[in-house]
């Protein structure tokens, strides 16, 4: 236990540390960002055709309202933790992949549920919103920051959980021979 929480704490650690480098933020992270947004708005256009994509911005043309995923709202934080999580545990290296592939689709697809409705919620609120005073977006703010920042994690520990539950189990050592007892002799 101590192993697996050392090198959890140092997967953590170089992997977040990583993620803010300038190089993987422009080569890895900005390209991954952005195709979450058309990926997002590809979806919604299914349902709804008059929402746009720039860069990592989803737009409404019905309603002045548009969202941008931002760091921390990609996923990649959650990602990141699943990643540390499987690598450091002890297991073989077929079921870590596995696991961590299974994981990253499981905490992107949430994600997506996350983004588009979160997308709506605002789009609905800014509907309510009323020319020419403050417009206050309290359910968006409330399930953006607190909600489902926390079902995203929520959701990397779950599927460790279930990774975990499907871990083959070592073969069982049989217990030792017992010496035969010998008869007391009279």
């Amino acid at each position: 236990m101590l192993r697996f929480s050392i090198l959890f704490l140092v997967l953590l650690f170089l992997l977040f540390t990583l993620e803010v480098l300038g190089p993987v933020e422009t080569h890895v992270i900005h390209p991954f960002t952005e195709g979450l947004a058309t990926f997002s708005t590809w979806l919604i256009r299914i349902f709804d055709g008059s929402v746009t994509t720039t860069g990592n911005a989803i737009h409404s043309s019905r309603v002045a309202w548009g969202v941008t995923i931002e760091r921390g709202c990609n996923g990649v934080e959650a990602v990141i933790i699943l990643f540390a999580a499987i690598f450091a545990f002890p297991a073989p290296w077929k079921h870590r992949l596995l696991g961590f592939v299974a994981g990253f689709f499981a905490i992107q697809a949430l994600n997506l549920v996350r983004i588009i409705s979160l997308f709506y919620l605002g789009e609905w609120e800014t509907s309510k919103c009323v020319v020419g005073a403050e417009c206050h977006r309290v359910w968006f703010d409330w399930f953006h920051l607190y909600l489902w920042q926390a079902l995203i994690i929520l959701d990397a520990l779950v599927v460790w959980l279930i990774w975990l539950r499907y871990l083959p189990r070592p073969p069982r050592r049989p217990p030792p021979p017992q010496a035969p007892i010998a008869a007391a002799v009279a």
